[in-house]
């Protein structure tokens, strides 16, 4: 779920150049759009096709092993595609669809979204903040558990949210004045408000505070940065995925060992495949990852759980941007594409099915990527 005006600050040379959708990975439910079931393991265009995608996020739903997507155009319209059984595709029905809708509510005012496994959110050139699917534990951040198929807004409503970041069960938003809200299931401590409440309404992170730039939902915790450029971390710490060098659970905010004040976009992972595992790129354009490491996501040539950050095998002072799942996608500054982790639906687009502990390039190549997206079974990924 990269924030597209996150990469437009990482990388301003990033504008309306963005295009082409492409898709690969898991299929069973139309996930890549491509009108069929059929899952791919190198990269293919959506049946809507076009030069004007703006912004993919890939979602996956643990409870039916079943893979949705959502995308923004350029001209502010929303389409939605893949498995619906929350209505987590927003059409007002439970349809899966292997070709992209739009949204009930239509509009061409949309300008970031993020699809969760089972529930999405998206937010509004006007700064409203909408969401729909799955809302069990209060994911809907509408102080109710019931679903909804079609988008509402959260009890908090206001015109004033800049980023949202949807996990398995929780979700987590900034706000233009810098605060940090998260809402839904809080098992672990995954809201970072000192309890395990669920929460059906937004609540801010016991650190409260006005200096928040950017936050990811993983599936039982969560990861955020400052403007201060300082990391965080809390929730579930199983494998490590906090990063403070141990296995313990925390319920309000805590730093990676590495400390520092030079971190510029972290993604906890979120999905399927067990993605209990932190990336993160520093301003010095390092990567680095920790956490659970079955498949190699951590990409640094082996299998071994970190409860500290590591660099990936690639090294280098050139990454722009990372996705992090089970599967993990990056992309450098010098436009070229990276996989690596999980890979038995083809979901690292370099046309096999064998996971891969280091970071690979999908068969397409090329040095004109812009913006990935992961659910850890399939992935995104947009060019010009």
């Amino acid at each position: 779920m990269l924030l597209i005006e996150k990469l437009l600050a990482i990388n301003p040379t990033v504008s309306e150049a963005l295009k082409y959708l492409f898709m690969s990975g898991l299929n069973s439910s139309g996930g890549l759009g491509d009108n069929s079931i059929t899952n791919r393991s190198s990269p293919v265009q959506t049946i809507a096709g076009g030069t004007n995608w703006s912004q993919v996020s890939c979602g996956y739903s643990i409870t039916f092993s079943r893979n949705n997507t959502a995308a923004i155009k350029t001209d502010g319209t929303l389409w939605t595609w893949g498995f619906n059984g929350y209505g987590q595709l927003g059409t007002n029905d439970r349809v899966h669809r292997s070709s992209p809708v739009q949204t009930v509510s239509g509009g061409t005012n949309w300008k970031q979204v993020s699809a969760g496994g089972e529930t999405t959110a998206a937010i509004k050139t006007d700064g409203t903040l909408w969401l729909w699917g799955f809302s069990n534990q209060g994911q809907l951040g509408d102080n109710t558990i019931a679903n909804k198929s079609s988008p509402v807004q959260t009890v908090s409503g206001g015109t004033n949210w800049k980023q949202v970041s949807c996990g398995t069960a929780h979700i987590a938003a900034i706000k233009t004045d810098g605060t940090l809200w998260l809402w839904g299931f809080n098992g672990s401590g995954r809201l970072g408000d000192n309890t395990i409440t669920n929460k059906s309404s937004p609540v801010q992170t016991v650190s409260g505070g006005t200096n928040w730039s950017q936050v990811s939902a993983g599936d039982l915790y969560t990861a955020a940065i400052k403007t201060d450029g300082t990391l965080w971390t809390w929730g579930d710490n199983s494998s490590g995925q906090l990063g403070d060098n141990s296995r313990t659970s925390r319920s309000s905010p805590v730093q990676t060992v590495s400390g520092g004040t030079n971190w510029k976009q972290v993604s906890a992972g979120s999905g399927g495949g067990s993605p209990y595992c932190i990336a993160a790129i520093k301003t010095d354009g390092t990567l680095w990852t920790w956490g659970f490491n079955g498949f190699g996501q951590l990409g640094d040539n082996s299998r071994t759980s970190r409860s500290s950050p590591v660099q990936t095998v690639a090294g280098g002072t050139n990454w722009n941007s990372i996705e992090i799942a089970a599967a993990a996608a990056a992309i450098k500054t010098d436009g070229t594409l990276w996989t690596w982790g999980l890979n038995g639906n083809g979901q690292l687009g370099d046309n096999t099915i064998a996971n891969k502990s280091s970071p690979v390039q999908t068969v397409s190549g090329g040095t004109n990527w812009k913006q990935v997206s992961t659910s850890g079974a399939h992935t995104g990924f947009i060019n010009d």
